[in-house]
């Protein structure tokens, strides 16, 4: 017996990178995996892939900065397999640049991503999980959300939030029999960085990761099972992982 048989997950931002990988590794263990992101074609592929492999998947076009379409998104999770063990709020964008450059478009894509969307499906995800007496919420954030540097503030402030809003989640649900774990990742080989304008951030960025080999996708997602499948008296509540050669 798959250790996440008769689970039920929903992944944000799963048309790429790690949101796909985690709906993989979720599907791997016997989880139903509903993925949702804008790019309907990649859900579409993501779902023929895991279907194949017998484990049943929906996909969901959703922009989690709406807040009904976030609503809806869970909502369809528990009208099509009846309830949501698993909420993974991965949806994120990575924008960097000085303050001092203002790019305020950026900063309010940013806050109304990593932060609105992951609020928006959290509400809805903690009302079916309370209904149903258990639940765990994963929260994507980052190794910025531990120190910030010239060009990172405002991803930094971004992921600074959901680490504060994880904390005060987990202290809120602890009667409600509902997990929360924030996920912090150092450099991973992802698209995020393709959301960069700023010419000097997306340059100093490159040099970073030509120094390393980063983190893949698969590494973060297989940290997801690892939280997701403890016992239900363990609640793991963070974890940080950076590449071996990461100094910061």
């Amino acid at each position: 017996m798959a250790k996440l048989d008769d689970k039920v997950a929903v992944i944000t931002g799963a048309s790429s990178g790690i949101g796909a990988a985690t709906a993989e590794a979720l599907a791997t263990e016997g989880c139903a995996v509903v993925v949702a992101a804008r790019r309907e074609e990649r859900l579409d592929d993501l779902v023929g892939r895991i279907n194949d492999d017998g484990v049943k998947a929906l996909s969901v076009s959703c922009d989690v900065t709406d807040e009904e379409q976030a609503h809806d998104l869970i909502q369809r999770a528990k009208d099509e397999f009846g309830r949501v063990d698993i909420l993974v709020n991965n949806a994120g964008v990575m924008q960097l640049s000085k303050v001092s450059k203002g790019l305020s478009d950026e900063w309010r894509a940013m806050f109304e991503v990593n932060v609105l969307g992951l609020l928006y499906a959290t509400d809805a995800a903690i009302e079916v999980m309370k209904e149903q007496g258990s639940g765990h919420l994963v929260n994507i954030s980052s190794l910025a959300s531990r120190g910030t540097r010239p060009g990172l503030g405002v991803y930094s402030g971004t992921k600074m939030a959901v680490n504060g809003i994880s904390e005060s989640l987990r202290q809120e649900l602890l009667e409600d029999n509902i997990r929360v774990t924030m996920v912090e990742p150092g450099a991973v080989e992802t698209e995020l960085p393709d959301h960069i304008t700023d010419e000097e951030a997306r340059q100093g960025l490159s040099s970073l990761l030509e120094q390393l080999d980063p983190l893949q996708a698969e590494d973060i997602a297989n940290a997801i099972v690892y939280v997701v499948t403890q016992p239900k008296r363990v609640s793991i509540n963070e974890i940080l992982i950076r590449p071996s050669q990461q100094p910061n």
